[in-house]
């Protein structure tokens, strides 16, 4: 089992496969109660649940040959070191914090995996001709500071340092967080990683939607994250008496966001490559029973997986929002909070995933992820690769969120012929 120029050595035993994804299983367990809510799922940025967090799936680390590490930033490390201490890293990784009231696989079954990859890669002795790193991201979320993709945007030297004064719910900035957390905040910078240096980045991840379990798959490809932006679309007309004001004299800002939410629903179902549009907050103000609503702002939610697609879309709804502004006689005001572009996987992982599933009787569908990753920010300075594991139901950010025992042992054993793979094409 050592050499990796056989067939066999490219599959692992379906037993010892079987005992590890369900070690995993059990591990997201043990993290699922390392929460900061009663009854729930909520571990978040700088929190000491996220401190306990790490300081557990360290030890796992360890016990797994690697050696550990936290960076400046709270992103948890371990490392299986080749035997070329010169040479480059190959990441795998997904991340440990969770959304309020979360369910227990959402970023943290991807860690888990990546441990027990390198658990076997080191009870087999492969010999890597990489430095396997495995990454435990602190911060995909963004739940505690409305900031997105920390860990991961630090290692791609895109933290902003502005973030340091974003101060969460309890009026505690981030600078203040990452003092009490034990690090420095102004060495942000030394979490950046060298691009020179990495080989690429791997992310297992439960897709969080319905398309795997649609074409009865327990594991697909990615293809590409989806691109997405964000607005605040506020329309203004003039409050009035809902029994004195004729009809045809009113400025009902409701009812023109009330037109533009199922116009933004149309336009999204005409697209032509899969783009979605969301409309998912509305407030209306007064908010009286009896006033017509002077002023109404909608969320919106745009998503695609090429950023042309998303602009036309874009483009689509704000010339249908114009017109219904003019023909109600509202103001409209956009106010974009949210811009991510779209980000396509790198086709030989793509290929090599695939030869993987091929490699284990398993079939390999390819889907896009219209859910943001930490993938998108490791985009920037190496070549990534994602593969999905069906979610039951497509529900996630919900702790009815789960998987199929079964799905997860096919994906331990995909990962480790990826890796397994690798290693032959490096060396050849």
């Amino acid at each position: 089992m050592t050499s990796t120029n056989s067939q066999h050595s490219r599959l692992l035993n379906k037993e010892l496969a079987k005992s590890q994804a369900k070690r995993s299983l059990e591990r997201c367990k043990t993290l699922s109660e390392i929460s900061q809510m009663q009854g729930g799922i909520h571990r978040e940025y700088l929190s000491k649940e996220h401190q306990e967090c790490n300081r557990v799936t360290a030890k796992w680390m360890n016990d797994a040959g690697m050696q550990t590490w936290q960076d400046e930033v709270g992103n948890l490390w371990g490392r299986l070191e080749s035997s070329n201490p010169n040479a480059k890293r190959l990441i795998i990784g997904s991340h440990l914090d969770t959304v309020p009231n979360a369910g227990a696989y959402d970023g943290i079954l991807g860690v888990l995996l990546a441990i027990e990859v390198a658990a076997l890669a080191h009870k087999l002795k492969l010999d890597l001709p990489f430095h396997l790193d495995v990454v435990g991201f602190c911060d995909e979320e963004g739940t505690r500071f409305a900031t997105t993709l920390i860990g991961s945007k630090a290692l791609a030297n895109e933290f902003d340092p502005q973030w340091l004064n974003i101060k969460d719910t309890s009026g505690i900035t981030m600078r203040q967080a990452m003092f009490d957390f034990g690090l420095i905040p102004d060495d942000f910078t030394k979490a950046a990683l060298n691009k020179n240096q990495l080989l690429g980045y791997w992310e297992t991840h439960i897709e969080q939607g319905p398309v795997l379990e649609s074409v009865n798959q327990a594991l697909g490809v990615v293809t590409a994250i989806a691109g997405a932006k964000r607005a605040m679309i506020t329309l203004t007309g003039q409050s009035g008496h809902a029994g004195t004001t004729p009809m045809n004299l009113r400025q009902d800002s409701l009812a023109g966001c009330a037109e533009l939410t199922l116009a933004i629903e149309q336009l999204a179902k005409h697209a032509t490559n899969s783009e979605v549009a969301t409309v998912g907050q509305i407030h209306a103000c007064p908010g009286a029973t009896n006033v017509i609503a002077g002023k109404t702002t909608i969320s919106l939610d745009a998503r695609a997986q090429n950023d042309q697609d998303l602009t036309n879309l874009l483009a689509a709804i704000q010339t249908r929002a114009e017109r219904i502004a003019k023909q109600r006689n509202l103001t409209l005001d956009w106010q974009w909070t949210h811009a991510a572009d779209a980000v396509a996987c790198d086709e030989k992982i793509q290929q090599l995933f695939a030869s993987a599933c091929e490699f284990n009787n398993q079939a390999s569908p390819t889907l896009a992820s219209g859910a943001g990753h930490d993938a998108m920010a490791i985009a920037a300075i190496c070549p990534v690769g994602m593969l999905f594991i069906r979610s039951p139901g497509g529900v996630s950010h919900h702790p009815a969120e789960t998987v199929i025992d079964d799905d997860v042992t096919k994906a331990l054993s995909v990962l480790y012929s990826s890796l397994v793979l690798y290693v032959k094409e490096l060396n050849s």
